[in-house]
């Protein structure tokens, strides 16, 4: 069983930055992938970003690459999502999830194939 908790989500101006964390206890992150779903009102959760298992792989959204990046630090447990440039269309509630993976995760965009989910973030973009 793995825990996530996710903090660091906030209002901020557009061409702000956040860093969301996503803190993991009860299970050794090395063997799982981790990935950053958001959920905007009205919209179906999206693949953000995901670091696969041992961070062999590294995988964006097209909206959010070059602006995001995500980082892992596995002697805190705890993974990263650090957001520059945001926009008001990142404004949504932004959940960490967890799922055993190779180094490749090639269907990390898929909500679905997570397993662990923490209790989300609310982040909003606006002036």
């Amino acid at each position: 069983q793995v825990q996530l908790v996710e903090s660091g989500g906030g209002l901020v101006q557009p061409g702000g930055s956040l860093r969301l964390s996503c803190a993991a206890s009860g299970s050794d992150l090395d063997y799982y992938a981790i990935g950053w779903i958001r959920q905007a009102p009205g919209k179906e959760r999206e693949g953000v970003s995901c670091i696969s298992s041992e961070a062999g792989s590294i995988y964006y959204a097209d909206s959010v690459k070059g602006r995001f990046t995500i980082s892992r630090d596995n002697a805190k447990n705890t993974v990263y999502l650090q957001m520059n440039s945001l926009k008001p269309e990142d404004t949504a509630v932004y959940y960490c999830a967890a799922t055993l993976s190779d180094l490749m995760f090639p269907e990390w965009w898929d909500p679905s194939e997570y397993n662990y989910w923490g209790q989300g973030t609310q982040v909003t973009v606006s002036s």
